[in-house]
């Protein structure tokens, strides 16, 4: 069993920065590609980014030029880096690790996922 962790989440004003991290338990981490999601009040949960386990990535459109995934295999850790942050960015982001099956594929929906975290909220005020 994988257990995946969150953390990084807060508030900020519009124009402003944060990371987030995803730590997941495990000695093949470096197998995982790992996605994060997020889900505002009232909205479905949405592919925000992803890394796959050879450091491909992906964005949502709205995201690209302004979020940075990357991830830190010594430290069983994924990034998302998020700046120039605006108030449609307001949600709970979830960080998600794939089954480890997949060589190096590129996954951007929720259901392609199977180890999830708890979720970290991120609100940001205009």
């Amino acid at each position: 069993q994988v257990h995946v962790a969150e953390s990084g989440g807060g508030s900020v004003q519009a124009g402003g920065s944060l990371t987030l991290s995803c730590a997941a338990s495990g000695h093949t981490f470096w197998r995982y590609g790992t996605g994060w999601f997020r889900q505002a009040p009232g909205e479905e949960r949405e592919f925000v980014a992803t890394i796959s386990s050879r450091s491909g990535t992906d964005y949502r459109d709205s995201v690209k030029g302004r979020f940075t995934i990357s991830r830190d295999n010594a430290k069983n850790t994924v990034y998302l880096q998020m700046n120039s942050l605006k108030p449609e960015d307001t949600a709970v982001y979830y960080c998600a690790l794939d089954s480890g099956q997949y060589s190096n594929a590129i996954l951007t929906r929720a259901t392609e996922y199977k180890y999830w975290g708890q979720g970290t909220q991120v609100t940001v005020s205009s």
